[in-house]
């Protein structure tokens, strides 16, 4: 399978999902730009559901993409684990850098974490709530990314019976 086809087949789930499960992820059209197990890359296109009145993204955009990539990948590894997990978020914190005026890139690289988390998780009976790093950056004319916020997300995950 072609990568370009797998990102859209990605694309297409988590769309679909938003749809059925959270109609406001779906509101703005997150797009899949990199999928592995070690990192999730997701864009959300600047258009007018997204923007502020300033025309920079809309803070709650922003907070809609870092869920999307810090979810996709975790949901990404317990898929892999094979059994049912109950994956939630307990906390966020986000420093805004600088102003979004184009597309915004959520990179989410703790694919190796999130995998032991899994682990630890299905190991135990408790509720395992480990921190998660997410950065949104805008793409620039030369093609490096411009980070513009940091987040991190509390993602709190319990083995379900």
């Amino acid at each position: 399978m072609s990568p370009r086809f797998e990102r859209l087949k990605q694309t297409f789930g988590m769309r679909l999902f938003g749809w059925l499960k959270i109609p406001l992820l779906a509101s703005v059209r997150p797009s899949v730009v990199e999928l592995t197990e070690a990192r999730c890359v997701v864009r959300i296109p600047l258009r007018r559901w997204t923007r502020n009145h300033l025309g920079s993204m809309y803070f709650g955009a922003l907070a809609i993409g870092a869920d999307c990539a810090g979810g996709l990948l975790a949901m990404d590894q317990i898929k892999r684990s094979g059994k049912p997990v109950s994956l939630v978020f307990k906390a966020f914190q986000a420093t805004f850098l600088k102003r979004p005026e184009s597309d915004v890139y959520f990179i989410c690289e703790e694919g190796a974490a999130i995998r032991d988390q899994v682990r630890r998780t299905l190991e135990s009976e408790e509720r395992i709530t480990e921190p998660m790093r997410i950065q949104a950056s805008v793409k620039l004319p030369d093609g490096t990314f411009e980070p513009v916020a940091e987040f991190t997300l509390e993602l709190s995950l319990k083995r379900r019976s």
